[in-house]
């Protein structure tokens, strides 16, 4: 007896397809990534293990050449900075096949878009936490503890008290302050950003010194939040930025004050599941971050308002 030709087919079933998926989260993902991308980066892509250990050799000293005597040796007092991956989040959703087959195309788009936001701001998240470790500071510090070692954005100097909320409006006298603290640290003057959260970045606009042409640069934005430059430094905007009470905080660094090590990027799965008569869709990654340079960056906390 025939069947007929009412056969369920891979053009008349609603499953997604994986590989569109895949490309719309993983580039939803790194249009939200501001500082992952500001930072050293290194893949571990492929590999086995749970963590990283990254050499880290001390600068060494030039030595006068006597003559007739043989060249002085530099001892080697490398060290080693271990990075653990032990970082795993994930964005799941369970669509079922009543919502597929009538919901508008748009939505697989919303979900894509909303899947790359959300492990983007993971990722950004967990750096940005390590910027209360900078300057010998201490990370997970909470009340008069938190962001001990930050400075306000009005002069780039005093210590933040949370206690005391004593948190200042950033300004151009608290940039070079700022500026200068990573100078005398000896960091290397290119590759340094500035991350402001918005609040900042709307003062920093009042700033002739930002806004006066020599000082913004001409090439094109073409990292995500890039709103200038400002002395030679990079400047950013983040809604990221971490809030601590009622103010925000910045960040001051070099790309070698922290590290991001990635053991799988972002990747998507999906599988029907016939128990819910719908396809479970997730993206994911597996990541680690550290600390690599404690002198490299430094916070500053402004008022959220």
């Amino acid at each position: 007896m025939a069947l007929g030709s009412n056969h369920s087919t891979i053009t008349t079933s609603a499953n997604f397809i994986p590989e569109l998926w895949s490309d719309e989260v993983i580039g939803a993902y790194k249009s939200n990534l501001v500082l992952a991308n500001l930072v050293t980066k290194m893949s571990h892509k492929g590999k086995k293990g749970d963590s990283i250990n990254i050499p880290k050799p001390n600068r060494g000293s030039a030595s006068v050449k006597a003559a007739n005597t043989q060249v002085t040796l530099i001892a080697d007092t490398a060290g080693t900075l271990q990075i653990n991956i032990n970082k795993h989040y994930e964005y799941s959703k369970l669509i079922e096949d009543i919502a597929e087959v009538q919901a508008l195309a748009s939505m697989r788009k919303f979900y894509t878009d909303d899947a790359g936001y959300a492990l983007a701001t993971q990722v950004d998240d967990d750096l940005f936490a390590l910027g209360e470790g900078l300057q010998g500071g201490t990370v997970g510090g909470s009340g008069a503890s938190a962001w001990e070692t930050a400075v306000i954005g009005g002069d780039g100097s005093t210590l933040y008290t949370g206690g005391s909320s004593n948190a200042s409006d950033i300004t151009d006298a608290g940039i070079r302050k700022m500026i200068l603290k990573l100078d005398d640290a000896d960091v290397p003057m290119d590759s340094r950003s500035l991350v402001l959260p918005p609040v900042a970045a709307n003062d920093l606009l009042g700033i002739n010194r930002f806004t006066e042409q020599q000082f913004i640069g001409s090439g094109d934005a073409i990292k995500t939040g890039k709103i200038g430059q400002i002395y030679g430094v990079d400047v950013f905007v983040s809604s990221n930025c971490p809030t601590v009470g009622t103010d925000r905080v910045g960040l001051l660094l070099h790309k070698d004050a922290i590290v991001f090590a990635e053991q799988v990027g972002v990747r998507t799965q999906t599988q029907y599941k016939q128990e819910y008569l719908g396809d479970l869709f997730t993206a994911d990654t597996i990541y680690g971050v550290g600390e690599l340079r404690n002198d490299a960056g430094v916070a500053f906390v402004v008022p959220n308002a």
